[in-house]
C-alpha cells in the first residue's frame, strides 16, 4: 500500500510534458479527420475530454476551441469560476463564455479563418448549440477517436491512478474497520469521505448497500444513502471511487458481513464472484478479446445465478471500452475489443440470486501488463468481516 507519508501529499496534477503529449495526440486524431478545429465539450463536472485537455474540472458548462498553432481557448460559463479555471488550466487562453456560448464559439472560428472548414466535436454538445456550430461548418464527430486514446495510459496517468486507488482503499479501511452496526449509511459515508478528502483526494462514487442476511432485499450497492441502522447480521456490499483528478480515480468493490458469519447464500454467492474474478482477472493481457472475458465469467451462470453491474469495464480517465456483461444480463453486444498493455479495467462480478433479492460485490481496478494483471489497489481481497 503507499505510505501514509504519501497519502498525506496531495496529488500534484499532471505535468506540462504530459498535458503536451495529449494535445499532440488530439492534433493527430484532427489531421487524421481532416479538421481544422475540433470544440470539445463538457457540462455539470462530466467533461472528461475538457479536463483531460486543460486541467480544468468542469463545473457548469465548458467549450475548448483547439487549432493547430494557436493558443487552446477555454470558456467558462460561470464568470466567477474564470480566476480558478485561469489558476487550474494555465496553459489556455481562459475567457468567460458569455450568454451564448457556441455563438462565441463560431465567432472564435471565424475570427482564425475557419468558417466553412470541417470542425471535429468530441463530447455531448446540447442541440441547439450544435445547431450554431453547424451553421459555420460541417460538423464531424471525434468523440470516439478522443476516446481512443484514453484506452491506453502513460507513466503519470498510472502514477495518478496508482495514488488514487490508495485513497480509495484509505477510505474502505476507514469504513469497516471502525463500528459499522449501529451506524446509518449517511454517517458510514461521511466517515469514508473523510479519509480521503483530508488527503487531498476528490469525490468520484461511494455507493453502499445494506441489507439482512435473513431477509435479504437489494442485489446491489444503492447510489444515494438512507437513514437506516445497520444491524448485526446485515450486509453491506460498497462500490467506493476516492480521485485525485477528474476521473481519475481508483475502485474498488467488496462485501462486508456485519457481526455475524456470512449466511450460505451469502457466502455460495461470493464464491461464486470469487471465481469469476479470478478467471476473468488471469485473461487480462494483451492480445485477449472482450468475449474472452464474458466467456471465463460463465461459472455465474453455471452455478445458478445472473449480475447486476457490468462485469468488466474500462476506467481511469473516464468509464471507458470495454464495457461488458455477463451472459445472462448482457449490457450490449460485446465490442471487437482487444486488450493492449496500459489499459486499466475494472473486474466487478457482482453475483446475484435470480430474484435480485441478494446480491454480493468484489473486485477493483486492474492494469494490464505484458505479464497479466496488476493490481493497483492493496486493500485485501475477499469477503470482509465488521463489527
Amino acid at each position: 500500500m503507499t505510505a501514509a507519508a504519501d497519502l498525506l501529499t496531495p496529488f500534484a496534477g499532471f505535468s506540462d510534458g504530459e498535458l503536451a503529449r495529449r494535445r499532440r495526440a488530439l492534433e493527430d486524431v484532427m489531421a487524421q479527420a481532416g479538421v481544422g478545429a475540433v470544440v470539445l465539450y463538457g457540462a455539470n463536472r462530466s467533461g472528461s475530454a475538457v479536463s483531460w485537455l486543460t486541467g480544468w474540472p468542469v463545473t457548469r458548462e465548458a467549450h475548448v476551441l483547439v487549432t493547430p498553432g494557436e493558443p487552446d481557448v477555454l470558456l467558462v460559463s460561470f464568470y466567477n469560476h474564470v480566476p480558478e479555471a485561469r489558476r487550474r488550466a494555465s496553459a489556455a487562453d481562459v475567457r468567460f463564455a458569455g450568454d451564448d456560448p457556441a455563438a462565441t464559439v463560431t465567432g472564435l472560428l471565424r475570427d482564425r479563418g475557419l468558417a466553412g472548414r470541417p470542425v471535429g466535436l468530441v463530447g455531448p454538445l446540447p442541440w441547439d448549440q450544435h445547431a450554431t456550430l453547424s451553421a459555420v461548418g460541417p460538423v464531424v464527430d471525434l468523440s470516439r477517436a478522443h476516446t481512443r486514446l484514453r484506452l491506453r495510459k502513460s507513466d503519470e496517468e498510472i502514477a495518478a491512478l496508482r495514488h488514487a486507488a490508495a485513497l480509495t482503499d484509505a477510505a474502505a479501511s476507514a469504513l469497516v474497520e471502525g463500528p459499522v452496526a449501529g451506524c446509518t449509511e449517511h454517517e458510514l459515508t461521511a466517515r469514508l469521505e473523510a479519509a480521503y478528502v483530508a488527503r487531498g483526494g476528490m469525490h468520484h462514487i461511494h455507493y453502499l448497500g445494506i441489507t439482512s442476511m435473513a431477509a435479504p432485499d437489494r442485489s446491489v450497492p444503492a447510489q444515494w444513502p438512507r437513514d437506516r441502522r445497520v444491524e448485526a447480521g446485515d450486509l453491506l456490499t460498497f462500490e467506493l471511487s476516492a480521485a485525485v483528478a477528474p476521473e481519475y480515480s481508483g475502485q474498488l468493490l467488496r462485501s462486508v458481513a456485519v457481526g455475524a458469519d456470512p449466511s450460505a447464500d451469502v457466502q455460495r454467492l461470493h464464491d461464486v464472484a470469487e471465481a469469476a474474478l479470478a478467471a476473468i482477472s488471469s485473461r487480462l493481457r494483451p492480445g485477449t478479446h472482450a468475449e474472452e472475458l464474458v466467456a471465463a465469467a460463465e461459472v455465474i451462470e453455471e452455478a445458478g445465478f445472473t449480475t447486476v453491474d457490468d462485469l468488466v469495464h474500462g476506467f481511469g480517465g473516464g468509464y471507458l471500452p470495454p464495457v461488458l456483461g455477463s451472459r445472462s444480463r448482457a449490457i450490449r453486444p460485446t465490442p471487437d475489443l482487444t486488450l493492449e498493455a496500459g489499459m486499466t479495467v475494472v473486474v466487478q462480478p457482482n453475483v446475484a440470486t435470480p430474484d435480485l433479492r441478494l446480491g454480493v460485490q468484489t473486485g477493483e481496478l486492474l492494469l494490464v501488463t505484458e505479464q497479466g494483471a496488476q493490481r493497483l489497489h492493496t486493500f485485501p481481497p475477499g469477503l470482509v468481516r465488521a463489527a
